[in-house]
């Protein structure tokens, strides 16, 4: 378990009541941006604290890893809504009846802030360019004895029997719905093209005969009985257009457990054909589904279409380690 602070002036109104954080994938001149990056590295069980006016008013344990979504309705300019892509990440939010001010406790706090990407300016007040950063263990264990016991007993766990069931992903499955509808109503594509791009999205059609052209097993376990496969695309169909959702170079053959985690971004691969595990990847799970971390797969380079597409998922998907700086 791991402890986190979000700056939430602006949004905290809808993403507490909402369940959940969002923040664009880089800076708007496109440059990566450290408190973006670390929605890639959230866990289920971690715990986020949430400031907003000056106060620590809610307290929240991490229900998902961070996924792909686009920008919440109510956070407005909804005419760009489905065209904003960013990192989305569900929370079990609690909102305190009576909110921490960090100010009136900093000659406690202030050491124990992090050196790097600190929350809070010296006087207790917000760093409204810090979005989401990690906290020292240290400095949330004090921050929740400030609090006192409805902290302590989030942390715990004994407050989220009371928790709403607010669907896992509701952002990205939204987003696919969306799409969806979009390409039965079009009128720019024969039915026959409609079809095979909607079946494209299950691995299966079209796409999977073109994909076949260039992969014969699932790189992961080896497995080669095309009805235990997959096509998985590495540029994901919900970003793609509808020639890259059909296109065989934005392709692997995976088992539909491959499939699921190439797709959600706790592996990845090198275009020499290493595998990629993600830090947020649960090693145990990986191994019950048949993928064992420490057994290097079979080493097969890709084409050229392929690296392009693999760059976009290892950038994009991938859930990695926040890049220094």
């Amino acid at each position: 378990m791991r402890y986190w602070w979000v700056n939430q002036n602006k949004t905290y109104g809808h993403e507490v009541p909402g369940g959940y954080l969002w923040s664009p994938k880089r800076k708007a001149n496109g440059h990566r941006n450290p408190f973006y990056e670390y929605m890639r590295e959230v866990a289920p069980g971690d715990v986020v604290f949430s400031f907003a006016g000056g106060g620590v008013k809610a307290v929240g344990i991490i229900a998902s890893h961070g996924y792909e979504a686009p920008k919440p309705h109510e956070f407005g300019e909804v005419g760009a809504y489905w065209e904003q892509v960013g990192w989305r990440v569900d929370v079990r939010f609690h909102e305190l009846t009576r909110p921490l001010q960090p100010s009136e406790h900093m000659a406690r706090l202030a050491p124990l802030l992090p050196k790097r990407y600190a929350p809070l300016q010296a006087n207790g007040h917000g760093l409204q360019s810090v979005y989401l950063t990690l906290l020292p263990e240290t400095f949330a264990l004090a921050l929740a004895d400030l609090i006192g016991r409805p902290a302590h007993s989030i942390i715990q766990g004994r407050q989220l029997a009371d928790a709403d069931d607010k669907p896992l992903e509701q952002g990205l499955v939204e987003w696919e719905e969306h799409q969806l509808a979009e390409l039965r109503a079009s009128t720019a594509l024969a039915e026959t093209t409609k079809q095979a791009v909607i079946q494209a999205r299950r691995g299966q059609g079209l796409f999977k005969q073109r994909v076949m052209r260039i992969e014969r097993r699932c790189r992961l376990t080896g497995v080669d009985r095309i009805e235990h496969l997959r096509a998985s695309h590495c540029k994901p169909w919900r970003d793609a257009n509808n020639e890259e959702r059909l296109d065989g170079e934005n392709g692997l053959l995976l088992t539909p457990d491959a499939d699921h985690l190439f797709d959600r971004g706790f592996l990845s691969f090198e275009d020499d054909g290493h595998v990629l595990i993600s830090p947020v990847a649960d090693k145990s799970s990986l191994e019950k589904m048949g993928i064992d971390p420490s057994r290097p797969a079979e080493l097969r380079g890709f084409s050229d279409g392929q690296r392009g597409y693999l760059d976009y998922h290892r950038a994009n998907v991938f859930l990695k380690a926040r890049v220094a700086g």
